[in-house]
């Protein structure tokens, strides 16, 4: 990702590649090779993933010049790796589900889920937690890689944008409806109960949950008190939720110390010019 101008006295750039990219190695080696657990969908893909990220990053380390983030120039070269090694998957379904077909409406039924998901026992979290894992692996690549960049690698929607190389409305619109394909997968998981009739318009929910989700892209409280909220939202609100508690229970993967150890191999052998150019 090369930015004009020049570079700023100090900034990250200067750092030779041979000093910079082991600290980004241990600072986001983790995080990487967790988004290639979400995103290629298998631990081999992910280990592959993440040294070729770390190589990469090395070679082309000349052309970061300071002006964005070290994490979105590094993840930008992810992203890109993890379509370079995974077109279309077999599977995956080519047409997209209506944003009418993802919201809650009519349902007699509505997960029996409190604020934060307090009232889920171990057992049931657990596989509530499974049930977002495997539910974000077959998501459509287009949903798949900004959900988890917002909700996993906590990244803003700006920073989400740059790293996909989208505008960044574009983003959030497909965080959102991300989200609301992962709720609706975990919805179908969970303990349920009996929901009275709608209280509000259909317009008012759809609006309330635009502000939800609104919320939710800040890492900030919803703005209304639950006393507000009809029945049908509070229950679809609290879904969405767990669903992001789940992603971020997701976040913590600990690089694996012989992943790390092949990375460091490699980048010396790169630097030795012993290791095979990239294609």
């Amino acid at each position: 990702m090369r930015m004009s101008g020049k570079r700023r006295p100090g900034n990250p750039a200067d750092v030779p590649a041979d000093e910079a990219i082991p600290r980004l190695v241990d600072a986001h080696g983790g995080r990487i090779y967790g988004l290639g657990l979400r995103i290629c969908g298998n631990a081999q893909d992910a280990e592959d993933l993440v040294q070729e990220t770390f190589l990469r990053a090395y070679r082309h380390w000349h052309q970061f010049e300071g002006r964005s983030d070290p994490a979105t120039w590094l993840y930008a070269i992810a992203v890109r790796t993890c379509r370079r090694m995974h077109r279309r998957r077999s599977g995956e379904p080519a047409k997209i589900e209506s944003l009418t077909a993802l919201l809650p409406a009519g349902e007699a039924t509505v997960p029996a889920v409190g604020e934060r998901g307090d009232q889920l026992d171990a057992q049931v979290r657990r596989e509530a937690r499974e049930t977002v894992e495997q539910s974000i692996a077959g998501l459509p690549a287009t949903f798949r890689l900004p959900l988890v960049l917002k909700e996993i690698a906590d990244f803003s929607l700006a920073e989400i944008a740059d790293v996909l190389g989208i505008k960044e409305a574009t983003a959030k619109t497909r965080v959102h409806r991300g989200r609301l394909m992962l709720r609706k997968a975990l919805a179908a998981r969970l303990p349920s109960r009996p929901v009275p009739p709608e209280a509000h318009s259909r317009r008012m929910c759809l609006d309330l949950l635009t502000m939800k989700q609104e919320a939710l892209d800040r890492g900030a409280a919803f703005p209304l008190p639950a006393g507000v909220l009809c029945e049908r939202c509070r229950a679809t609100f609290a879904t969405l939720d767990l669903a992001h508690d789940l992603c971020l229970d997701l976040g913590g993967d600990r690089l694996p110390d012989d992943v790390r150890r092949m990375i460091m191999h490699r980048l010396e052998r790169v630097a030795q010019g012993l290791e095979g150019k990239e294609p």
